[in-house]
């Protein structure tokens, strides 16, 4: 059984159609990259699976369970869809750090405020400061986002997903704001999580690191999907013609 299934998802704004009949799922523990132009949906579909947009049609489905019907009220509850969030992490591209807090304090924050008992708040600081150390950042807790560079911004925001314990980490384009040596540090992270075996969805930009580190691949244009596969066989032999023509532009990936 799948962990997560996605079956034709839909959404609208207005009369243009962003996402159109979207149907895919996710094995406990793969890696899933989603590759296509700028406004081919990609970020739209990450935010319908985070319900930070809700699907117009669909359904959502996590460990066997429906958590998002768009044809059944009862799955519409703003008070359900918080808690159905915490099924997934989301990796933003500019970070969305708190800059009032260090961080440490953004990566616990969120899990402090669904424990009222902060007798168990020592505990949480340990697993941020775990996490941060995972991320190469042991030494930075105390640091607050504006002393930080912009990978370690993005790497703290990498830990603050991750203390949530989501069941999949979805990162949207999380190199995009920055140069390519910081760009070198998120992406051994993310290497880093799939070697352990961490359920992560991943739109990118970044051909080579999709092919590599991937287990299957989804190429989106115009909102939907036009080719799926294993990884490799995706970025390096596309069976669809659309999708030859956007690799061609990374042939030097």
């Amino acid at each position: 059984m799948a962990l997560l299934e996605a079956q034709k998802i839909e959404k609208h704004f207005g009369s243009t159609k962003v996402l159109q009949d979207i149907s895919f799922s996710l094995d406990e523990g793969q890696a899933l990259a989603i590759i296509g132009s700028s406004g081919s949906g990609k970020t739209t579909l990450l935010r319908c699976l985070n319900f930070l947009e809700t699907p117009d049609a669909g359904v959502i489905s996590v460990g066997g369970k429906v958590i998002f019907d768009a044809a059944d009220p009862a799955t519409q509850q703003e008070s359900e869809l918080r808690e159905k969030r915490l099924h997934f992490g989301l990796v933003f591209q500019n970070f969305n750090l708190f800059p009032q807090y260090t961080a440490l304090e953004n990566v616990t924050l969120a899990v402090k405020l669904r424990t009222p008992d902060k007798s168990q708040w020592g505990t949480i600081d340990a697993r941020g400061r775990e996490l941060l150390a995972q991320m190469g950042l042991q030494d930075r807790a105390g640091h607050y986002p504006h002393q930080l560079s912009g990978g370690q911004q993005q790497r703290v925001a990498i830990a603050r997903a991750l203390a949530l314990r989501p069941d999949v980490l979805c990162f949207d384009e999380p190199t995009s704001a920055l140069d390519p040596e910081l760009t070198g540090e998120v992406l051994k992270v993310i290497r880093s999580l799939a070697d352990q075996n961490t359920t992560m969805i991943i739109v990118t930009h970044e051909m080579a690191f999709a092919r590599d580190v991937a287990d299957e691949v989804i190429f989106m244009d115009g909102g939907v999907i036009v080719e799926q596969g294993p990884a490799r066989q995706v970025i390096e032999q596309p069976r669809e013609e659309r999708t030859r023509q956007f690799l061609s532009r990374y042939s030097g990936s």
